[in-house]
């Protein structure tokens, strides 16, 4: 690699928010916080709204965010499909 060319990569803690669950690697993202990992070294840490402990694809838990009753407008104006909920 070109010196100078690329930028530094170091590494960094992505922190889920949500669940707390954190992960060392390398980045080239830099924060101004920074926070004591298992190993005894400070890093710097960056923290993330969502992960793959948090984001309910991996999780398994799917979650239906219903505003305004979208869904039962939906359902009264085009009806259940059938074989669907049954």
């Amino acid at each position: 690699m070109r010196l100078g060319f690329h930028p530094v990569s170091r590494p960094v803690i992505f922190r889920d928010r949500t669940s707390g669950f954190a992960l060392l690697t390398r980045s080239t993202l830099d924060s101004q916080r920074s926070v004591e990992w298992e190993d005894g070294n400070t890093y710097p840490v960056v923290d993330v709204e969502i992960s793959s402990a948090s984001h309910p694809f991996y999780t398994g838990t799917s979650r239906v965010v219903d505003t305004a009753g979208r869904v039962e407008r939906f359902e009264r104006r085009y009806g259940r499909t059938a074989g669907a909920g049954e």
